[in-house]
């Protein structure tokens, strides 16, 4: 039997999602954490994980890795790494996270790729991101600053004065900072799209008093029709950041353009499931076990 390994710290509403759609596809599904797997070297290299003896799974699908130290979580995305070499299709690649999770890394290459997305400075001189508020203020362009890995909208700063740049300490020594986006007039709204296996399967709006529209900071998610050009600008981002599934944030600002604000790595998404018809972990399963290899790896090979 085909055996899939979810790596996620719990299992949660979206574990349970994509259990029962794997199982309804005769597939066999463990929820681990990347917590407790073991990478070995020496005769027997490989990846050791709980539950599959002594053979790798058919494929992995990452819902979610653990936060941590800076070496913990290194250490997460080798194993992912691991896999991979030892032939073990994983969703999403390490490589993919690793963009992903990094907003900096993120942003450059959106623009390197023509992808429209927002002005963007990552800086670890304190005196230049200073230099770099001042400037931007007196053009008249407001700025916000972003933990330069985080999510859920935590940690956001709009800053509008240069007293309101963040300290160093809240900023782990590092200023991701992006030109904040005028929105037209009314409430505050930006899309979520879903891309699976290349392709945009679903939309919605998450619509917000506040500028912070992320649904876990209480935005309202309502359907949205998955237009032309919102379809183009959301594959374009996660063929660019490699991802086999991911949400791409887009936003319009005051002058009518579409801008790509995030692509996550390791997306949610009950709120999309909330106002949409198909489902979203089906076509996840369908897409991971399109990408399964012929045969099973196993460790040391």
């Amino acid at each position: 039997m085909t055996r899939i390994v979810i790596f996620s710290g719990n299992t949660g509403w979206h574990e349970e999602r994509l259990q029962r759609a794997f199982a309804g596809r005769g597939v066999e599904t463990a929820v681990i954490s990347l917590t407790d797997c073991v990478l070995t070297a020496g005769a027997r290299a490989g990846v050791a994980i709980p539950g599959i003896d002594d053979t790798l799974p058919d494929a992995c699908f990452v819902r979610a890795i653990p936060d941590g130290s800076f070496e913990q979580v290194t250490f997460r995305l080798d194993v992912l790494h691991a896999l991979e070499e030892c032939g073990v299709p994983v969703c999403n690649p390490a490589r993919a996270i690793e963009r992903t999770v990094d907003k900096g890394m993120t942003s450059f290459l959106l623009a390197r790729a023509g992808i429209a997305t927002p002005p963007t400075w990552v800086i670890e001189s304190e005196a230049d991101a200073r230099r770099r508020v001042t400037q931007e203020l007196s053009a008249g362009r407001r700025l916000v600053a972003k933990p330069l890995f985080g999510n859920c909208g935590r940690g956001l700063v709009l800053i509008d004065a240069p007293e309101q740049l963040p300290p160093a300490p809240q900023m782990e020594g590092v200023w991701y900072l992006q030109q904040f986006v005028e929105r037209p007039p009314g409430p505050n709204r930006d899309w979520r799209v879903f891309v699976i296996g290349g392709r945009a399967v679903a939309a919605m709006e998450r619509v917000s008093a506040h500028w912070i529209t992320n649904r876990a900071r209480g935005a309202q998610c309502v359907p949205a029709i998955l237009d032309d050009d919102l379809r183009a600008l959301a594959e374009a981002a996660a063929k660019t950041l490699g991802t086999h599934y991911t949400g791409v944030d887009i936003i319009r600002d005051a002058a009518g353009r579409l801008l790509v604000l995030e692509v996550n790595g390791v997306p949610a998404w009950r709120g999309l499931q909330s106002v949409h018809d198909a489902d979203i972990a089906a076509l996840l399963a369908d897409d991971l076990l399109r990408r399964l290899p012929r045969r099973r790896s196993s460790i040391g090979n």
